[in-house]
Protein backbone atom coordinates (compact mmCIF):
# COMPACT_ATOMS: atom_id res chain seq x y z
CA UNK A 1 0.00 0.00 0.00
CA UNK A 2 0.90 3.45 -0.83
CA UNK A 3 0.86 5.85 2.36
CA UNK A 4 1.69 9.05 -0.15
CA UNK A 5 -2.28 8.32 -1.08
CA UNK A 6 -3.23 8.93 3.20
CA UNK A 7 -0.41 10.66 4.54
CA UNK A 8 0.39 14.33 3.89
CA UNK A 9 4.09 14.84 4.89
CA UNK A 10 4.74 16.91 7.85
CA UNK A 11 6.23 20.88 7.33
CA UNK A 12 9.61 21.16 7.42
CA UNK A 13 11.27 23.55 10.65
CA UNK A 14 14.59 24.89 10.69
CA UNK A 15 16.27 23.62 13.65
CA UNK A 16 19.66 24.03 15.54
CA UNK A 17 21.79 20.78 14.99
CA UNK A 18 21.65 20.09 19.14
CA UNK A 19 17.86 19.98 18.60
CA UNK A 20 15.52 16.67 17.65
CA UNK A 21 13.96 18.31 15.00
CA UNK A 22 17.75 18.00 13.17
CA UNK A 23 17.37 14.38 13.83
CA UNK A 24 13.90 13.68 12.19
CA UNK A 25 13.39 11.75 9.29
CA UNK A 26 10.43 10.76 7.31
CA UNK A 27 10.63 7.46 6.31
CA UNK A 28 10.11 3.93 8.21
CA UNK A 29 13.77 2.49 9.06
CA UNK A 30 14.19 -0.89 11.13
CA UNK A 31 13.49 -0.76 14.93
CA UNK A 32 12.92 2.89 15.06
CA UNK A 33 10.06 5.57 16.64
CA UNK A 34 7.48 6.20 14.64
CA UNK A 35 5.24 9.39 15.11
CA UNK A 36 1.88 9.92 13.41
CA UNK A 37 -0.60 12.20 13.85
CA UNK A 38 -4.54 11.74 13.54
CA UNK A 39 -7.32 14.12 13.24
CA UNK A 40 -10.70 11.99 13.24
CA UNK A 41 -12.42 12.44 15.94
CA UNK A 42 -15.79 11.04 15.22
CA UNK A 43 -15.32 8.23 17.92
CA UNK A 44 -15.70 10.99 20.51
CA UNK A 45 -18.93 12.56 18.49
CA UNK A 46 -16.53 15.53 16.64
CA UNK A 47 -15.44 15.54 13.11
CA UNK A 48 -12.50 14.15 11.29
CA UNK A 49 -11.86 17.50 9.38
CA UNK A 50 -7.54 17.68 9.07
CA UNK A 51 -5.76 19.62 11.09
CA UNK A 52 -3.14 21.81 12.03
CA UNK A 53 -0.19 20.46 13.87
CA UNK A 54 2.27 23.04 13.11
CA UNK A 55 2.15 24.05 16.53
CA UNK A 56 2.85 20.80 18.38
CA UNK A 57 5.33 19.74 15.88
CA UNK A 58 7.42 23.61 16.56
CA UNK A 59 7.04 22.83 20.07
CA UNK A 60 8.83 19.31 20.16
CA UNK A 61 11.14 20.20 17.22
CA UNK A 62 13.09 22.11 19.27
CA UNK A 63 13.79 20.16 22.34
CA UNK A 64 16.98 18.85 22.58
CA UNK A 65 18.05 14.99 21.20
CA UNK A 66 20.26 14.85 23.92
CA UNK A 67 22.19 11.62 23.03
CA UNK A 68 19.24 9.61 21.30
CA UNK A 69 20.55 6.66 19.52
CA UNK A 70 16.83 5.49 18.32
CA UNK A 71 15.95 6.90 14.75
CA UNK A 72 12.86 8.68 14.81
CA UNK A 73 10.32 9.26 12.21
CA UNK A 74 8.14 11.65 11.42
CA UNK A 75 5.44 10.35 9.10
CA UNK A 76 3.05 13.22 9.09
CA UNK A 77 -0.56 13.54 9.03
CA UNK A 78 -2.89 10.60 8.47
CA UNK A 79 -5.72 11.50 6.55
CA UNK A 80 -9.27 10.62 8.04
CA UNK A 81 -11.69 8.02 5.39
CA UNK A 82 -14.84 8.63 4.67
CA UNK A 83 -16.18 6.82 7.62
CA UNK A 84 -15.04 5.88 10.62
CA UNK A 85 -14.29 2.25 10.04
CA UNK A 86 -12.00 3.75 7.02
CA UNK A 87 -9.65 5.44 9.62
CA UNK A 88 -9.10 2.51 11.16
CA UNK A 89 -8.50 0.17 8.63
CA UNK A 90 -6.33 2.62 6.94
CA UNK A 91 -4.80 3.37 10.21
CA UNK A 92 -4.20 -0.72 11.23
CA UNK A 93 -2.13 -0.84 7.64
CA UNK A 94 0.36 2.01 8.80
CA UNK A 95 0.71 0.10 12.13
CA UNK A 96 1.24 -3.40 10.61
CA UNK A 97 4.03 -1.57 8.21
CA UNK A 98 5.67 -0.21 11.51
CA UNK A 99 5.56 -3.60 12.97
CA UNK A 100 7.11 -5.73 10.45
CA UNK A 101 9.98 -3.59 11.04
CA UNK A 102 10.22 -3.45 14.05
CA UNK A 103 9.49 0.06 14.80
CA UNK A 104 7.52 1.68 17.60
CA UNK A 105 4.70 3.27 16.27
CA UNK A 106 3.09 6.67 18.48
CA UNK A 107 0.01 8.15 17.51
CA UNK A 108 -0.75 11.62 18.20
CA UNK A 109 -4.65 13.01 18.63
CA UNK A 110 -7.71 11.45 17.68
CA UNK A 111 -10.25 9.98 20.05
CA UNK A 112 -10.23 7.14 22.42
CA UNK A 113 -11.84 4.56 20.49
CA UNK A 114 -8.33 4.69 17.76
CA UNK A 115 -6.46 2.39 20.82
CA UNK A 116 -9.10 -0.37 19.13
CA UNK A 117 -6.76 -0.21 15.63
CA UNK A 118 -3.62 0.03 17.73
CA UNK A 119 -4.90 -3.29 19.48
CA UNK A 120 -6.14 -5.04 16.72
CA UNK A 121 -2.75 -4.56 14.80
CA UNK A 122 -0.56 -5.89 17.17
CA UNK A 123 -2.21 -8.76 18.05
CA UNK A 124 -1.85 -9.72 14.11
CA UNK A 125 1.60 -10.31 15.04
CA UNK A 126 1.60 -11.45 18.72
CA UNK A 127 -0.10 -12.76 21.38
CA UNK A 128 -0.77 -12.27 24.44
CA UNK A 129 -0.53 -8.55 24.74
CA UNK A 130 0.04 -6.97 27.89
CA UNK A 131 -2.20 -3.76 27.26
CA UNK A 132 -1.91 -1.21 29.94
CA UNK A 133 -4.64 2.22 29.41
CA UNK A 134 -4.33 5.43 30.98
CA UNK A 135 -7.99 6.65 31.22
CA UNK A 136 -10.11 8.28 33.99
CA UNK A 137 -12.90 6.81 33.15
CA UNK A 138 -13.97 2.78 32.14
CA UNK A 139 -16.51 2.41 29.66
CA UNK A 140 -17.60 -1.37 28.66
CA UNK A 141 -20.83 0.02 26.53
CA UNK A 142 -22.07 -2.86 23.69
CA UNK A 143 -22.46 -1.74 20.39
CA UNK A 144 -22.02 -2.74 17.01
CA UNK A 145 -19.94 0.45 16.21
CA UNK A 146 -16.66 1.40 17.47
CA UNK A 147 -16.60 4.20 19.60
CA UNK A 148 -14.91 5.33 22.77
CA UNK A 149 -17.29 3.92 24.94
CA UNK A 150 -17.49 0.11 23.51
CA UNK A 151 -13.73 0.04 22.22
CA UNK A 152 -12.63 -1.63 25.39
CA UNK A 153 -15.58 -3.95 25.75
CA UNK A 154 -14.60 -4.69 22.19
CA UNK A 155 -11.33 -5.61 23.05
CA UNK A 156 -11.68 -7.81 26.42
CA UNK A 157 -14.36 -9.73 24.67
CA UNK A 158 -13.72 -10.32 21.15
CA UNK A 159 -12.80 -13.73 20.48
CA UNK A 160 -10.29 -13.06 17.69
CA UNK A 161 -7.89 -11.10 20.22
CA UNK A 162 -5.33 -12.31 23.09
CA UNK A 163 -4.70 -10.34 25.59
CA UNK A 164 -2.71 -11.68 28.61
CA UNK A 165 -2.86 -8.59 31.01
CA UNK A 166 -4.95 -5.44 30.68
CA UNK A 167 -4.39 -2.49 34.26
CA UNK A 168 -6.54 0.50 33.83
CA UNK A 169 -4.87 2.84 35.53
CA UNK A 170 -6.19 6.76 36.74
CA UNK A 171 -10.16 6.34 36.82
CA UNK A 172 -12.21 8.42 39.20
CA UNK A 173 -14.77 7.34 40.84
CA UNK A 174 -17.02 10.28 40.36
CA UNK A 175 -16.89 9.79 36.93
CA UNK A 176 -17.55 6.14 36.47
CA UNK A 177 -20.39 3.85 36.70
CA UNK A 178 -19.32 1.56 39.44
CA UNK A 179 -20.74 -1.79 37.00
CA UNK A 180 -18.35 -1.31 34.60
CA UNK A 181 -15.82 -0.86 37.86
CA UNK A 182 -16.67 -3.69 39.58
CA UNK A 183 -16.59 -6.13 36.14
CA UNK A 184 -13.13 -5.08 35.45
CA UNK A 185 -12.24 -6.31 38.98
CA UNK A 186 -13.62 -9.23 38.83
CA UNK A 187 -12.26 -10.42 35.98
CA UNK A 188 -8.85 -10.28 37.94
CA UNK A 189 -7.54 -7.16 35.98
CA UNK A 190 -5.73 -4.12 37.42
CA UNK A 191 -7.70 -1.14 38.34
CA UNK A 192 -6.16 1.67 39.81
CA UNK A 193 -7.35 4.97 40.85
CA UNK A 194 -6.21 8.39 39.90
CA UNK A 195 -5.02 8.92 43.84
CA UNK A 196 -2.74 6.00 43.64
CA UNK A 197 -0.92 7.59 41.24
CA UNK A 198 -0.52 10.76 42.11
CA UNK A 199 2.82 12.61 43.35
CA UNK A 200 4.91 9.30 42.97
CA UNK A 201 5.41 6.81 39.87
CA UNK A 202 6.55 4.28 42.37
CA UNK A 203 3.74 1.92 43.33
CA UNK A 204 2.45 2.09 39.28
CA UNK A 205 5.88 1.68 37.54
CA UNK A 206 5.18 -2.21 37.53
CA UNK A 207 2.17 -1.77 35.48
CA UNK A 208 4.49 -0.44 32.56
CA UNK A 209 7.38 -2.64 32.72
CA UNK A 210 6.01 -5.56 30.92
CA UNK A 211 3.29 -3.46 29.05
CA UNK A 212 3.12 -4.28 24.76
CA UNK A 213 0.48 -1.54 24.05
CA UNK A 214 0.10 1.62 25.99
CA UNK A 215 -3.00 4.38 25.44
CA UNK A 216 -3.07 7.27 26.94
CA UNK A 217 -6.41 9.29 27.43
CA UNK A 218 -5.75 12.91 27.61
CA UNK A 219 -9.19 13.32 29.53
CA UNK A 220 -6.87 11.88 32.72
CA UNK A 221 -4.83 14.94 32.81
CA UNK A 222 -5.81 17.86 34.29
CA UNK A 223 -6.86 21.37 32.28
CA UNK A 224 -4.40 24.53 33.46
CA UNK A 225 -5.42 27.36 31.26
CA UNK A 226 -6.95 26.59 28.06
CA UNK A 227 -8.95 22.67 27.75
CA UNK A 228 -6.05 20.12 27.17
CA UNK A 229 -8.08 17.61 26.49
CA UNK A 230 -11.50 16.90 24.31
CA UNK A 231 -13.53 16.35 27.73
CA UNK A 232 -10.96 18.80 30.25
CA UNK A 233 -11.16 17.81 33.67
CA UNK A 234 -10.11 19.85 37.10
CA UNK A 235 -8.92 16.58 38.48
CA UNK A 236 -6.16 14.60 36.77
CA UNK A 237 -2.51 13.98 36.36
CA UNK A 238 -0.58 17.03 36.34
CA UNK A 239 2.14 18.01 33.85
CA UNK A 240 4.75 16.56 35.88
CA UNK A 241 3.30 13.50 36.80
CA UNK A 242 2.29 12.64 33.13
CA UNK A 243 5.89 13.63 31.54
CA UNK A 244 7.32 11.38 34.41
CA UNK A 245 5.05 8.22 33.42
CA UNK A 246 5.51 9.37 29.32
CA UNK A 247 9.24 7.65 30.56
CA UNK A 248 8.41 4.79 32.43
CA UNK A 249 6.50 4.17 29.49
CA UNK A 250 9.18 4.21 26.95
CA UNK A 251 11.04 2.05 29.78
CA UNK A 252 8.66 -0.79 29.24
CA UNK A 253 11.09 -3.58 27.98
CA UNK A 254 8.47 -5.20 25.60
CA UNK A 255 6.56 -2.01 24.45
CA UNK A 256 5.87 -2.09 20.70
CA UNK A 257 2.49 0.36 20.15
CA UNK A 258 1.70 4.16 22.00
CA UNK A 259 -1.61 5.95 21.53
CA UNK A 260 -2.13 9.51 22.82
CA UNK A 261 -5.64 10.12 22.56
CA UNK A 262 -8.66 12.62 22.68
CA UNK A 263 -6.19 16.06 22.81
CA UNK A 264 -7.61 19.01 22.07
CA UNK A 265 -6.87 20.01 18.85
CA UNK A 266 -8.33 22.88 18.44
CA UNK A 267 -6.50 24.47 21.38
CA UNK A 268 -4.26 27.40 20.19
CA UNK A 269 -2.41 27.35 23.62
CA UNK A 270 0.84 27.38 23.37
CA UNK A 271 1.37 25.67 27.04
CA UNK A 272 -1.26 22.97 25.69
CA UNK A 273 1.66 22.24 22.61
CA UNK A 274 4.40 22.50 24.66
CA UNK A 275 2.97 19.92 27.33
CA UNK A 276 1.94 17.48 24.32
CA UNK A 277 5.60 17.72 22.67
CA UNK A 278 7.50 17.22 26.15
CA UNK A 279 5.05 14.20 26.72
CA UNK A 280 6.27 12.48 23.34
CA UNK A 281 9.80 13.55 23.91
CA UNK A 282 9.73 11.91 27.82
CA UNK A 283 8.06 8.47 25.78
CA UNK A 284 11.90 8.70 23.53
CA UNK A 285 13.82 9.39 26.55
CA UNK A 286 12.55 6.08 28.18
CA UNK A 287 12.60 4.35 25.03
CA UNK A 288 16.49 5.05 24.25
CA UNK A 289 17.42 4.52 28.12
CA UNK A 290 15.42 0.78 28.53
CA UNK A 291 17.52 0.09 24.96
CA UNK A 292 20.60 0.72 26.43
CA UNK A 293 20.00 -1.42 29.22
CA UNK A 294 22.03 -5.10 29.40
CA UNK A 295 20.14 -7.94 27.65
CA UNK A 296 21.71 -10.46 30.05
CA UNK A 297 19.99 -9.71 33.69
CA UNK A 298 21.16 -10.96 37.81
CA UNK A 299 18.57 -11.29 40.44
CA UNK A 300 18.91 -11.51 44.12
CA UNK A 301 15.95 -13.57 45.85
CA UNK A 302 14.45 -12.70 49.34
CA UNK A 303 11.74 -14.95 50.83
CA UNK A 304 8.94 -13.64 53.35
CA UNK A 305 7.55 -15.90 55.74
CA UNK A 306 4.09 -14.93 56.39
CA UNK A 307 1.27 -16.58 58.43
CA UNK A 308 3.76 -19.82 57.74
CA UNK A 309 3.77 -19.42 53.98
CA UNK A 310 6.76 -18.52 51.96
CA UNK A 311 6.92 -16.26 49.49
CA UNK A 312 9.83 -15.07 46.91
CA UNK A 313 10.54 -11.38 45.75
CA UNK A 314 13.20 -10.91 43.36
CA UNK A 315 15.30 -7.54 42.87
CA UNK A 316 17.32 -6.47 39.48
CA UNK A 317 21.03 -5.62 40.45
CA UNK A 318 20.98 -3.65 37.51
CA UNK A 319 17.81 -1.47 37.67
CA UNK A 320 16.67 -2.26 41.39
CA UNK A 321 13.41 -2.99 40.21
CA UNK A 322 11.07 -5.59 41.98
CA UNK A 323 9.04 -9.13 40.85
CA UNK A 324 7.32 -11.33 43.22
CA UNK A 325 7.78 -14.86 42.42
CA UNK A 326 10.32 -17.70 42.75
CA UNK A 327 10.27 -18.54 38.94
CA UNK A 328 13.78 -19.04 37.47
CA UNK A 329 12.29 -17.30 34.10
CA UNK A 330 11.80 -13.85 35.31
CA UNK A 331 8.78 -13.67 32.99
CA UNK A 332 6.67 -15.98 34.83
CA UNK A 333 7.15 -13.20 37.62
CA UNK A 334 4.56 -10.42 39.03
CA UNK A 335 6.67 -7.03 38.26
CA UNK A 336 5.83 -5.12 41.58
CA UNK A 337 7.22 -2.43 43.94
CA UNK A 338 9.78 -2.09 46.72
CA UNK A 339 6.49 -0.93 49.06
CA UNK A 340 4.83 -4.45 47.78
CA UNK A 341 8.32 -5.95 49.40
CA UNK A 342 8.00 -4.25 52.74
CA UNK A 343 4.58 -4.63 53.18
CA UNK A 344 4.88 -8.33 53.04
CA UNK A 345 7.71 -7.37 55.49
CA UNK A 346 5.16 -6.09 57.62
CA UNK A 347 2.68 -9.34 56.66
CA UNK A 348 0.34 -8.14 54.50
CA UNK A 349 0.39 -9.64 50.63
CA UNK A 350 -1.17 -7.79 47.91
CA UNK A 351 -3.58 -10.22 46.84
CA UNK A 352 -2.72 -9.30 42.81
CA UNK A 353 -0.25 -11.53 43.80
CA UNK A 354 -1.89 -15.11 44.49
CA UNK A 355 -4.32 -14.57 41.65
CA UNK A 356 -5.01 -17.89 40.20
Amino acid sequence: MNFEDFIVAPRQFRTEKWQIGNKITSEIKENSIVLLFVSDYRGANGDAESQDFTGIRREFYKLSQLDFDIPIIDLGDLVSGKTPQDSHYILQEVLSACHQKGAIPVIVGGSNDLAFSLFSALNFHQQDINYTQISNVVSLKQDEEIHESTFLSKILSSKNFSIKNYHHLGYQKHLNEMDSVNLIKEVQFDIIRLAEMMNSTEKTEPYFRKADLVTINCDAIETFAEAFSMNPQVNGLNRREICAYMKEIGLSERLKSVGIFNYNIYSDSQLNHQLLAQMIWYLIEGINIQKSHPKEKSYETFFVLINDEQYAFKRDVFNNLWYFGEDENIDNCIPCSRSDFDEAKRGFLSPRFTRV
